[in-house]
């Protein structure tokens, strides 16, 4: 019996897909607020997010996707919508970005 050397998580087969639905959701737990009462367009200060969350916020992105993001990456990119922009270029397929 072959066993693969290396294993493949459902992250990593759509990782250039923007995860919008686990941002809002992650959003929401640290503003104690329904996912669908946050505007993907209204800044996220407007709706109370302060520097622990952000820097929580910044934390978990790292430990879910592996991204290694600067703690100011929410004032960079203060609404849900600029996030998942970052997020779509950053998640990008290798070489992605230079074929364009």
């Amino acid at each position: 019996m072959n066993v693969p050397t290396t294993r493949q998580t459902p992250l990593s087969t759509s990782v250039h897909v923007p995860p919008r639905g686990w941002l809002l959701d992650r959003v929401a737990l640290y503003l104690g607020r329904d996912a669908d009462t946050i505007d993907p367009a209204v800044p996220l200060a407007e709706y109370g997010m302060d520097s622990v969350c952000a820097l929580s916020l910044c934390g978990d992105l790292e430990d879910e996707f592996g991204l290694m993001v600067e703690p100011t990456l929410l004032w960079d990119h203060p609404t849900v919508a600029s996030l998942l922009d970052f997020l779509a270029v950053q998640l990008a397929p290798a070489g992605a970005n230079e074929e364009r």
